[in-house]
C-alpha cells in the first residue's frame, strides 16, 4: 500500500499492486505539507500501521491504515509543520516547524525546543545515539534526545552542535548510514558529514559562484543560475550519493571524494525527485512532466582521453594547469570511467512529476502537479504473468491439450 496527499488536503490509500483506492482521508483543510508512515510497537496491543500527516492548517493527524479511521488530532503548532520524521527504534516521532517536538505514539508531547526561527525546520534525518540533524536555513543543528532519569516518561531534547559550513540555504538532507550523513544547498553545495561527531569529511562547492569566489570570470558565472545549481534532492545506496541539481543528475562516489558521473541536462527542468534501483539503475522525475530510468555503466577510456577530476570540470570549467592535467590523467589511468545512459522514459504526464515510490516488482507509483496519479508495471513480467495464469486456468478446466 501507499498513500498519496496534495494541496486539497485529502490523503488517499492505494494499493500498489492492483492500483486500487482503499481509503479516501478528510480531515485537514489546508494543504498537506508533510507525511509519514509509523507502525506502532505496543506489545500489549496488535500491531497497526498508522501514518500522520500534517497540513498548512497547522494541524497533524494521525490515521489507522487499516480502517482509515482518524486516532488522534494535534491542533496546538504555532506554525505549519514542513516535516515529519519518526525514530521507530525509540517509537516516538518527530515534527519540525519553528519548534522541533518529540511525540509519542498517542499524541502525547514529550518534550520540544525554544522557537528556532520563523522559518523553521525544512529538512530532518536520524543519526546514531538517539541524535537527529535539522536543516534551518544555512545552519544544521544537531539534536540529541535522552529520556528522563527519574523512571517517568518524560523526555529531554538539547541543542549539541550547529555546523554552519553551508553558504545557502540547505535544500536537501540524507542519510547514508551509521557513519556518514550528506547535505545539498540552494547554490549547489554538497557536504559529506560523519554522523558521530558531526565533521565535514568531504565537500564539493561552486567554484564559478561569485559569492564563493570573487575573482571568476563575468561569463562563467552567468552561466550558471541559482535555479539550475540547487540541489533538489538527494539519495544513496552507501557507496555513492546520487545529487539532482538543476536539470543534472550527479553520481558522487564517497570512497573516491568526487564525482565519477554526470548527466548535465538528464531533463529539460529542474530534477525534483530521485532514486535508485537495483542492477545499478536511477530513477528521476523532472517539473518537465518526464521520469526517466538511468543505468550506471563503465565505459573504456582511451589513453589520451582526458577524464574530468570532479563535480565542477563535468560543467566543463576544468583546471587549465598542464601538470595539473598530467597528474589528474596519471592518477585515473587505473579508475573506471562512468556515464549515465538513458534506458528508459515513462511517458504518461502533462505536468511536474513531483515525486514517486518503487515496489520492486510490483511497480512503480508517480505523482504530477497534473493532479494524476499513475501506476507503472514491467511490461515483460506482467506479460509473462498473465500468460502463467492463462495457461494454469485453460489446465484446470482440462481445455489445455499437448500434441507431441
Amino acid at each position: 500500500r501507499f498513500a498519496s496527499a496534495g494541496d486539497d488536503g485529502i490523503i488517499f490509500l492505494w494499493n500498489a499492486q492492483t492500483g486500487e483506492k482503499l481509503h479516501e482521508l478528510h480531515g485537514h483543510t489546508h494543504k498537506i505539507t508533510a507525511i509519514a508512515p509509523f507502525s506502532s510497537s505496543d506489545v500489549a496491543e496488535e500491531k497497526t500501521n498508522l501514518i500522520i500527516t500534517a497540513s498548512a492548517d497547522r494541524t497533524v493527524i494521525v490515521w489507522d491504515c487499516t480502517s482509515g479511521r482518524q486516532v488522534q488530532e494535534v491542533s496546538c503548532f504555532h506554525s505549519t509543520v514542513k516535516c515529519l520524521t519518526v525514530l521507530q527504534r525509540l517509537n516516538v516521532w518527530l515534527s519540525g516547524g519553528s519548534d522541533l517536538c518529540v511525540w509519542n505514539q498517542k499524541l502525547d508531547l514529550l518534550c520540544k525546543t525554544r522557537h528556532l526561527t520563523d522559518a523553521g525546520i525544512s529538512a530532518l534525518v536520524e543519526l546514531p545515539k538517539n541524535c537527529v540533524a535539522a536543516a534551518v536555513g544555512k545552519e544544521l543543528i544537531i539534536f540529541r534526545l535522552s529520556a528522563s532519569n527519574n523512571g517517568s516518561e518524560g523526555w529531554n531534547i538539547i541543542e549539541v552542535k550547529r555546523l554552519v559550513d553551508h553558504q545557502d540555504n540547505i535544500s536537501s538532507l540524507v542519510s547514508v548510514n551509521d557513519l556518514t550523513f550528506v547535505t545539498g544547498s540552494h547554490i549547489g553545495e554538497l557536504i559529506v558529514w560523519d554522523a558521530l561527531d558531526w565533521t565535514k569529511q568531504a565537500s564539493e562547492c561552486n567554484f564559478w559562484d561569485s559569492s564563493v569566489h570573487p575573482d571568476v570570470q563575468p561569463e562563467i558565472k552567468l552561466s550558471q543560475s541559482p535555479h539550475e545549481t540547487s540541489v533538489q534532492h538527494l539519495t544513496s545506496d552507501e557507496e555513492c550519493v546520487f545529487a539532482a541539481v538543476g536539470k543534472g543528475i550527479y553520481v558522487y562516489n564517497l570512497q573516491m571524494k568526487r564525482v565519477i558521473a554526470c548527466q548535465r541536462t538528464a531533463h529539460d527542468s529542474s530534477v525534483l525527485h530521485i532514486e535508485k534501483l537495483p542492477n545499478r539503475q536511477l530513477i528521476s522525475c523532472s517539473e518537465d512532466g518526464s521520469v526517466r530510468i538511468w543505468e550506471l555503466r563503465e565505459k573504456q577510456q582511451l589513453p589520451a582521453e582526458p577524464v574530468p577530476t570532479g563535480f565542477f570540470n563535468m560543467w566543463g570549467f576544468g583546471r587549465t594547469n598542464k601538470q595539473a592535467n598530467q597528474a589528474a590523467k596519471k592518477v585515473q589511468e587505473n579508475t573506471p570511467v562512468y556515464f549515465l545512459e538513458l534506458v528508459g522514459d515513462l511517458i504518461g504526464h502533462s505536468s511536474a512529476v513531483q515525486m514517486f515510490l518503487y515496489f520492486g516488482e510490483l511497480g512503480l507509483a508517480t505523482c504530477s502537479a497534473d493532479h494524476l496519479i499513475i501506476l507503472w508495471k514491467d511490461g515483460e513480467r506482467e506479460s509473462s504473468l498473465r500468460s502463467l495464469t492463462l495457461f494454469k486456468k485453460l489446465a484446470q478446466n482440462g481445455d489445455l491439450q499437448l500434441k507431441l
